[in-house]
């Protein structure tokens, strides 16, 4: 005789990250899954490029055609579905416009951008063209854009170059149609990181911490706006999400500062302090809600 299981009642919080892949597993998909289940969330992925990378710098990167990325992220949300997304890497123009498209047909949010641009190394992750591209296509269907001064320099043309410039910077970038900005100061020098959070409905916070000395920095910038969809798939508004996402950030750096990976920049401590899967009740819910 066979007893039939109770139906189901529940689900994991799901997170989407739309990126490329890290050889390495310090940056990129890698470390925004191990971010999502860090946190509690059942992290699926959606790959934008393959690298070929490890801690010492990137030697290549195949992009992945623009049909298989979006048959991987229908695969994704006409199924299991999501309660956040994150995007990561974005090589080229035509692969931004195919998740614009994608947001658009699925409905997605919220949205996390990263406009990873360049790798810790310095190498250069995208090419020119796709940049205004994801300023015109992606900044108004996101939720928060999170670059670092590298980044934001690209997208505003100019250099930012001290501390009292991330807040006009900050403005600058919702000008260009963000919604949202979390503007990272981690590359101005100083004993202090400050980051600048800012939003078109008057949102305005700085989170400050402490300069940790380390050469285990990469994937840092990845592991941040992960750990920020993950909070927002737990229901956390934006600036409790940015808040418990940059107290994660600093823990997985302080917990990863004395471990060698490799000869070069090394990853983070993603599991420092993991959490149980957070689960969310069914009721109500269709198949990919």
């Amino acid at each position: 005789m066979t007893t039939e299981s109770a139906a189901p009642a529940c689900r994991y919080a799901r997170v989407l990250t739309i990126a490329g892949s890290d050889s390495g597993g310090g940056a990129g998909i890698q470390a925004d899954l191990k971010t999502f289940a860090a946190l509690g969330c059942y992290g699926s992925s959606a790959i934008t490029a393959i690298t070929a990378q490890n801690t010492l710098g990137v030697r290549a990167i195949h992009a992945v055609p623009t049909e298989v990325l979006a048959a991987q992220i229908d695969a994704v949300a006409e199924d299991i579905g999501c309660d956040a997304v994150k995007i990561g890497m974005l090589h080229s123009a035509a692969t931004v416009q195919c998740v614009a498209a994608a947001i658009d047909r699925h409905g997605l949010r919220p949205v996390v951008l990263d406009p990873v641009m360049i790798a810790t190394s310095g190498a250069a992750l995208i090419d020119a063209a796709a940049v205004q591209v994801i300023v015109q296509a992606l900044f108004p269907r996101v939720a928060l854009v999170t670059p670092n001064l590298d980044e934001a320099a690209l997208l505003l043309g100019r250099a930012i170059v001290s501390v009292d410039e991330l807040d006009g910077a900050a403005d600058a970038l919702l000008e260009l149609g963000a919604q949202a900005v979390l503007l990272k100061g981690g590359h101005l020098p100083g004993d202090t990181v400050v980051d600048v959070l800012k939003s078109r409905e008057g949102l305005h916070r700085r989170f400050q911490a402490p300069r940790l000395h380390s050469r285990n920095l990469h994937g840092t910038g990845c592991t941040l706006s992960a750990a920020v969809a993950a909070a927002l798939a737990l229901g956390q508004p934006m600036a409790d999400a940015v808040a418990a996402a940059h107290a994660y950030v600093q823990q997985a750096l302080r917990h990863g500062a004395a471990v060698r990976t490799g000869a070069g920049n090394g990853p983070l401590n993603h599991g420092h302090a993991p959490r149980p899967m957070q689960l969310r009740p069914l009721a109500g819910e269709g198949r990919a809600a």
